[in-house]
């Protein structure tokens, strides 16, 4: 069993977790119907999610192969046969048309919107498998786009206006993960002296640079998210003083990175690093005094 959750990349479903950023900031996480509607988008996402992961394992098996850590995936270790990852990719494509079709009714006039989400994610990510991961920049501007979309995918399956600014955020934001996966790999390639085509268009210096300037476009996304008027009326204007948080966790991230020169992809660092933790539970808990209890 745990072969198959490694297929399917469970650990990475915690990304899907952006479909409800609509309904927790539009302070309606207590409102059990759109909940569900969020849930549901969450499992159809993760499950669109895993069939890309699969497709792209099964690509890659031979540079996989050739990777310390990648060669330990269930298909480059021979694990599950090509066979076998061929059935589970087109059972999850079957299963999330199944369930699209399914909730069609549920979300009303906004199905064909979230159905297109759903499609035009997996069709980029062809895109980016067989050809698009190879260019620079490029790659990563997907990687970001991928994140936005589940963004608006909670957002049709909920019926909830997402801002402009909030969009932005979170490109930018999925920008900086995407960067800092890159630095990484860009350091172990100098270390282990094997690289891959994905890297050719960057350096460690121009990454550094591109995800300084990320990290100072986030925080200003941020600043002006709680100063836009929507989220002033919405909220208590005191949201402006979480900008705080947001700075301190940035800073945090890229003396990490810069500084000692951590190598893990940012999610690993976020799961590793107590204050970056700490300052995400005071972030989530000011949030949460400021949309519930004002």
């Amino acid at each position: 069993m745990t072969k198959y959750l490694k297929l399917l990349r469970v650990e990475q479903w915690v990304k899907n977790l952006f479909v409800f950023v609509p309904l927790f900031f539009s302070g309606n996480i207590t409102n059990f119907d759109l909940l569900i509607k969020s849930f549901f988008a969450f499992l159809v996402f993760s499950f669109a999610a895993s069939a890309v992961y699969i497709l792209n394992d099964y690509s890659d098996i031979e540079s996989d192969r050739k990777h310390p850590e990648k060669s330990k995936r269930p298909l480059a270790s021979g694990a599950i046969s090509k066979t076998t990852a061929v059935v589970v990719f087109v059972g999850l494509i079957a299963l999330c048309v199944g369930l699209i079709i399914f909730g069609g009714s549920y979300f009303h006039h906004n199905s064909w919107k979230f159905a297109s989400i759903i499609a035009f994610y997996f069709f980029m990510n062809i895109a980016y498998t067989f050809k698009l991961k190879h260019v620079a920049i490029i790659d990563v501007c997907i990687i970001s786009i991928g994140f936005v979309l589940r963004v608006l995918a909670g957002g049709y399956a909920t019926g909830i206006f997402i801002s402009q600014w909030a969009i932005l955020l979170t490109f930018v934001l999925a920008l900086v993960l995407a960067l800092g996966k890159r630095r990484g790999e860009l350091i172990n390639a100098q270390i282990s002296g094997k690289t891959r085509k994905a890297l050719d268009g960057y350096n460690v210096q121009f990454a550094d640079i591109a995800l300084s300037i990320s990290c100072a476009l986030a925080i200003v996304c941020y600043l002006m998210f709680t100063l836009s008027p929507e989220v002033q009326q919405r909220f208590h204007p005191r949201v402006f003083y979480t900008v705080i948080f947001v700075v301190f966790a940035f800073l945090r991230y890229l003396q990490q990175t810069l500084v000692y020169n951590k190598t893990e992809s940012p999610t690993k660092i976020i799961y590793k690093d107590r204050y970056i933790q700490v300052t995400l539970v005071l972030w989530i808990a000011a949030f949460l005094l400021q949309i519930y209890f004002k």
